[in-house]
């Protein structure tokens, strides 16, 4: 990087079940990224009050996340005239590929500081509710058409050998590792209480094994309907809804900025990385950009004392936890979105805010975010903790 950049913090909500009395489901999109931003200017001061730039990752925009949201939030969080507003959808990996345009702007001198982050209100603006001509196409050729990420997940399981006794497995870990973080207040030192919710919302703590073992394949049926995208492919249906992170609501915002802001950052960013993939391997383009940053930042993963590894499906985790050579205990410290869920745009800077709380409960040095969405998106990046 041209200049260094640095997270001088980061926070997100926890995260709320995508229905109508669900913990955010009274917020609005642009009341949860204030709260967000109020967060990071009681933590932060007068550097997250001003941003050059707030950047805002959102999936649905439509509706309530209609009519540029990060303008929207802008306006409803009282920031300055002066600060420049940007939305922006790269479907999963939105929320981190916000940060990273933050990085790329301060490296390269254009700004000194962003808000950057995501929102998804899953409760108000529904999955694939921008009723987008692209997801029912019939003219694209088969490889370009839209296939939903839970039938790319069992596509990716038949194709990578995974079965469901390692499908189960991954599971039931983010669903224990999950209950049991919600009583270390180290991990969730950045997780910000929000309208009247101050935990995680969908873990299951009471999921076992058996139970597991026992959930039928719930997306089969969905290989009938994208039968002309899948052009007559058929597999094994694997995932059941346990498998698959909860629909849900959220948000999160990190400050980015160059050296001398103000507060002392918690992190450095050594790399940063975004790399397409073969839409017909879906679901694997987080792995791409996760070897890139790495190499970008000169380490590799036994120098990663903490990893947040996007659980997109339950078939994503296990594939990288038995082809890259990583010690489990260091991955998802805290669960992952098999058991909190998945509110899409926002997923990438909440990661991020989650591995600044693992590097720093661990007091570890270097940490690794992965974020991988449906076809081809991924986005990774490298930081070193610098407090304490």
């Amino acid at each position: 990087m041209a200049n260094p950049v640095y997270l001088y913090d980061a926070v997100r909500t926890p995260r709320g079940k995508a229905r109508p009395d669900g913990g955010l489901a009274g917020l609005t999109p642009q009341e949860l990224v204030r709260q967000q931003a109020a967060a990071l200017a009681a933590r932060c001061g007068n550097a997250a009050r001003s941003p050059e730039a707030l950047i805002v990752g959102c999936v649905t925009q439509a509706g309530a996340q209609g009519g540029h949201i990060a303008l929207v939030s802008k306006l409803h969080a009282g920031l300055p005239d002066a600060t420049a507003a940007t939305s922006l959808n790269n479907y999963c990996a939105s929320g981190l590929t916000a940060i990273g345009q933050a990085v790329a702007r301060v490296a390269s001198g254009q700004i000194a500081s962003a808000l950057a982050g995501g929102v998804e209100s899953m409760s108000r603006s529904p999955f694939l509710g921008d009723r987008a001509t692209f997801y029912t196409d019939g003219e694209l050729p088969p490889r370009a058409r839209f296939v939903p990420p839970v039938l790319a997940a069992d596509r990716l399981a038949n194709s990578e050998g995974l079965g469901r006794a390692e499908l189960d497995a991954v599971a039931l870990a983010s669903q224990q590792k999950a209950a049991m973080a919600e009583g270390d207040a180290a991990l969730q030192y950045s997780r910000i209480a929000t309208g009247r919710l101050d935990g995680e919302e969908c873990i299951r703590p009471q999921t076992t094994a058996e139970a597991l073992a026992a959930a039928s394949p719930a997306f089969g049926g969905l290989q009938d309907q994208y039968a002309a995208a899948l052009s007559g492919e058929r597999f094994e249906p694997l995932h059941s809804v346990a498998h698959a992170p909860p629909i849900c609501d959220g948000a999160g915002l990190a400050l980015v900025g160059s050296e001398g802001l103000g507060p002392a950052p918690r992190a450095r960013i050594l790399a940063f990385a975004e790399n397409g993939g073969d839409p017909a391997a879906s679901l694997t383009a987080g792995f791409a950009a996760m070897d890139t940053a790495l190499a970008r930042s000169g380490l590799a993963f036994a120098d990663m004392d903490r990893i947040e590894f996007m659980e997109a499906f339950a078939v994503t985790i296990a594939k990288f936890l038995r082809d890259r050579p990583v010690d489990a205990a260091r991955v998802n410290v805290g669960g992952g979105h098999l058991a909190k869920g998945h509110p899409m745009g926002a997923s990438g800077a909440i990661l991020t805010s989650t591995l600044l709380d693992a590097l720093d409960a661990s007091h570890g040095k270097y940490g690794l975010v992965v974020l991988t969405g449906a076809m081809g998106v991924g986005a990774a990046m490298v930081v070193e903790r610098l407090q304490g």
